[in-house]
């Protein structure tokens, strides 16, 4: 499979969130062909700030990998990770980060462009406009509900 195909699936992810009335992001790490994790924002679900879904992700790659370094698996995310988020991408050492859209306002080239492991290799704008637009789509539905959420 492609990173397409990977990323098609870390927004069915994001689909799944945003229909639990979570934010939209969706998270999916394959290691050598094999996908061994997917995960999507449960903030709300389990009221905690660190719920999102490149963290449930990662410790789900971790468990199924039996080890906390993620060197050999690539981490496909709908929407560019946050300042947290890449710290724990760059702790875990993965090999690579691949993501959709950008977030201008939280993502981690804004704040901490360095956190990653300096071998982490990273591919930005796989189905941009295919995570972009689920995002727009939720908060604008939020806006027009009335509905508050801040993560």
């Amino acid at each position: 499979m492609d990173d397409a195909a990977y990323m098609k699936i870390a927004l069915s992810e994001a689909e799944e969130a945003a229909g639990s009335g979570e934010i939209p992001v969706g998270a999916v790490v394959v290691c050598r062909g094999l996908v061994i994790a997917k995960a999507h924002n449960l903030t709300e679900t389990l009221n905690d700030v660190t719920a999102h879904a490149e963290m449930q992700a990662i410790t789900a790659a971790s468990n199924y990998l039996g080890g906390k370094y993620l060197n050999e698996c690539t981490l496909y995310v709908t929407v560019e990770p946050c300042v947290m988020c890449a710290g724990a991408i760059g702790w875990s050492q993965l090999g690579r980060l691949v993501y959709g859209a950008s977030d201008p306002k939280r993502g981690y080239t804004v704040y901490a462009p360095d956190a990653l492991h300096p071998k982490t290799s990273v591919e930005r704008g796989v189905m941009e406009q295919e995570s972009s637009k689920l995002m727009t789509e939720f908060f604008k539905e939020r806006r027009r509900s009335g509905s508050q959420t801040s993560s």
